[in-house]
């Protein structure tokens, strides 16, 4: 594991050039991957069978040499794991029943880990085909995101739904976010058992809440998460990802235990050489400067690497990549990116 560059990043280490990878690398843009996501039938097939799992996750390895490989599967492979309906339609997102009051105590996690098996299957089998200098990651949504989903059935605007529930019914609600934590620390805590490197905890919904319910529904679930992650793998690093968060990024490492943040593309790049001087950072090119290429990518590409270049960064995206991105921008990115001098 020594030469796997990200970690040593991980560790505080500098270097350049930056390991670099993308959020939803392994995904719709891929003409490899729409034709293995056809052969599966459905997307919760798709994630659940470790042959195509494991297939997605290596193909834009093959393509890109990315310095990391993330799991392909879903954050809402909990609340399913929990019990609850779900189902992917096809330009829409995901689909649940939505979650009330009295369903939160419903909620059976005896059969977790049972339902979880074939994503720590893929796990296992990922990291002994994966070269050895390419860093695994695993990962989990965070409560307060997953929540949303539950809560309001499908995505929403500005999760409205669960802000709501989250006000009217307090006690409900911490119960369900201890829940989807507890099982999420169990979960990412396997998958590191199975050969994860690192893992990220996803909460692309951190920017619509307000300060108060900030530290209540995003900052006190996490760190509980990556507690009872530390109990078991101590020395596994754990990358918090709060989407959104602005000035409430400022403490969210020391408040959560994560080892790096990952920025989003809004924050600032004073802020950001702020926040890496406590640590590692991971970000934050803007998707949509991707998806233009030309002039856009190249400026923002340099950007990063002349602010947050001489510090511990992992370069990626400031979000997921859009399906629509055509595949020689990534190339262009990564060719940027690997070629370039400090």
């Amino acid at each position: 594991m020594a030469d796997r560059k990200l970690l040593e990043v991980m560790k505080g280490q500098n270097a350049f050039p930056p390991p670099v990878w993308m959020m939803r690398q392994a995904g719709r843009y891929l003409p490899e991957y729409r034709e293995m996501r056809k052969r599966a039938g459905s997307f919760l097939d798709l994630c659940y069978n470790p042959d195509f799992a494991v297939e997605v996750t290596l193909q834009p390895i093959r393509r890109f040499g990315f310095d990391a490989a993330i799991l392909f599967s879903d954050i809402l492979v909990i609340p399913h794991a929990l019990g609850r309906d779900l189902r992917f339609e096809e330009g829409v997102g995901p689909l649940m029943t939505p979650l009330d009051e009295n369903d939160v105590s419903t909620l059976d996690s005896s059969h977790l880990h049972h339902r979880l098996s074939p994503v720590y299957e893929t796990v296992r089998r990922v990291r002994k085909e994966l070269p050895s200098e390419t860093t695994l990651i695993g990962f989990c949504g965070a409560p307060w995101t997953v929540a949303t989903y539950m809560i309001a059935g499908r995505g929403t605007p500005d999760q409205a739904p669960a802000r709501l529930f989250g006000y009217k019914s307090p006690e409900a609600f911490a119960q369900l976010l201890d829940v989807i934590a507890s099982c999420s620390a169990d979960y990412l805590i396997r998958q590191i058992d199975a050969g994860a490197d690192v893992v990220q905890i996803f909460d692309s919904w951190a920017g619509v809440l307000d300060e108060v319910s900030f530290e209540r529904w995003c900052v006190r679930p996490v760190a509980e998460i990556v507690k009872r992650v530390r109990k078991k793998h101590p020395h596994v690093p754990i990358i918090g990802f709060p989407k959104g968060a602005g000035s409430l990024y400022a403490d969210y490492r020391e408040r959560t235990g994560v080892t790096a943040l990952g920025l989003d593309w809004t924050v600032p790049m004073e802020a950001a050489q702020i926040l890496q001087k406590a640590g590692p950072v991971q970000g934050n090119l803007d998707p949509m400067r991707l998806l233009a290429g030309g002039r856009a990518l190249e400026e923002g590409v340099d950007a990063i690497l002349a602010g947050l270049g001489g510090g511990p960064l992992i370069f990626n995206l400031g979000h997921g990549i859009t399906p629509q991105t055509p595949i020689e921008h990534v190339e262009r990115m990564v060719k940027k990116v690997r070629e370039a001098r400090q």
